[in-house]
């Protein structure tokens, strides 16, 4: 009687503990977890059953890491937050798998991704062939976000959080010293102080960071 009472305090306990840890790391769908976000999920969760089973353990033991593992959490948010390349590295980054009606082979391969995943995706978003889809992009959710030729095509960064993205800029057929000229004739001769540009209409946008606007 006295252990179910323990374990049904420590329920309760916990789970008012990881609803006020969910809501400090922040606000995400499911599909959009990082991987370092899933990983504290599932430690968490292996933490709290511990406490659960093992009623005579005490229960700091269970509490110590649960706050360990929400440190690791907002440090590495705010690295990401800070830095594109730790985010690419943890995180990964955008796939083009179809390109003008084009499979990527190379890249599915890369990605472990097959033709029954890409077209139960393109399905499911009533694209009815791969020669309709001018851009599909597997996305580090998982997700598959699709662009066809008759709708608008995706606005790619060139430069990200002063971070040139030159994936990008080969994609439209310019070259890294090109997108320095130009931003130069628009007065910008540091990229590193660049928070977004993109490439509209034939045409440089771009927004500066706050601290140098």
């Amino acid at each position: 009687m006295h252990d179910l009472f323990i374990i049904g305090y420590r329920t309760v306990f916990l789970y008012v503990l990881i609803v006020i840890i969910l809501r400090i790391m922040g606000k995400r769908e499911v599909g959009e977890l990082g991987v370092i976000d899933i990983v504290v999920f599932v430690i968490m969760a292996e933490v709290a059953a511990f406490a659960l089973d093992s009623p005579d353990q005490k229960l700091i033991q269970s509490i110590v890491p649960m706050f360990i593992l929400l440190v690791i959490q907002l440090v590495s948010s705010f690295f990401s937050l800070k830095s594109k390349r730790f985010r690419d590295i943890v995180d990964g980054e955008p796939t083009i798998i179809i390109r003008h009606g084009i499979i990527m082979e190379k890249e599915m391969r890369k990605q472990r991704y097959n033709l029954d995943d890409l077209f139960q995706q393109l399905r499911e978003q009533q694209i009815g062939s791969v020669h309709e889809v001018s851009f599909a992009y597997l996305e580090p959710s998982g997700n598959l976000s699709v662009f066809t030729h008759d709708a608008s095509q995706p606005v790619l960064s060139l430069v990200s959080d002063g971070v040139v993205q030159s994936k990008h800029i080969n994609l439209i057929g310019k070259t890294d010293d090109w997108l320095k000229q130009e931003l130069q004739m628009l007065g910008v001769t540091d990229i590193s102080t660049i928070f977004y540009c993109t490439f509209e209409n034939g045409e440089l946008r771009f927004q500066l960071k706050e601290a140098h606007q």
